[in-house]
């Protein structure tokens, strides 16, 4: 038998200070997704302090938009989740200043897992960014759907 770690997660908590989407957090992105009942989608304007090479969006903020528009997703159905396996692909560098479009979706569904999707692009409709993810059931909502 393997021995796994417990973790407890307050799912009631505030989410005013998540890096991604909290209102409160001065430091963070202050993401704000909407639904149209299969997509979620955000606009995000890179500034100076996202960058890693000079004018580039650093990747770990690259990898940071999408996994948060997959718990999205998920957030949207009535789902809470944390990301298990992340999978990502960057095709072309992001600028700093440059207009991002960040979507999402859920791909398959089990008990326990979700398979999300989710990508960064530009206005035009270049892709910036692809991902995939595992993510990890933690609760949810016994009346169904409905958070968007």
């Amino acid at each position: 038998m393997i021995n796994r770690p417990q973790i407890s997660i307050n799912t009631e908590k505030s989410l005013a200070m998540c890096f991604g989407c909290g209102r409160d957090n001065p430091i963070g992105l202050k993401l704000e997704f909407k639904w149209d009942n299969k997509i979620a989608r955000a606009e995000f304007t890179p500034g100076e302090s996202h960058q890693g090479w000079s004018g580039m969006v650093h990747g770990g903020i690259i990898s940071c938009l999408l996994d948060e528009a997959m718990g999205y997703a998920t957030f949207f159905e009535g789902i809470t989740c944390l990301t298990a396996k992340m999978q990502l692909r960057i095709r072309r560098p992001a600028l700093i200043g440059e207009p991002l479009i960040i979507t999402s979706s859920i791909t398959k569904r089990t008990r326990k897992l979700v398979e999300t999707k989710a990508a960064i692009s530009l206005k035009d409709g270049t892709t910036v960014a692809e991902s995939t993810a595992t993510m990890f059931v933690i609760q949810e909502e016994v009346s169904g759907k409905g958070r968007g």
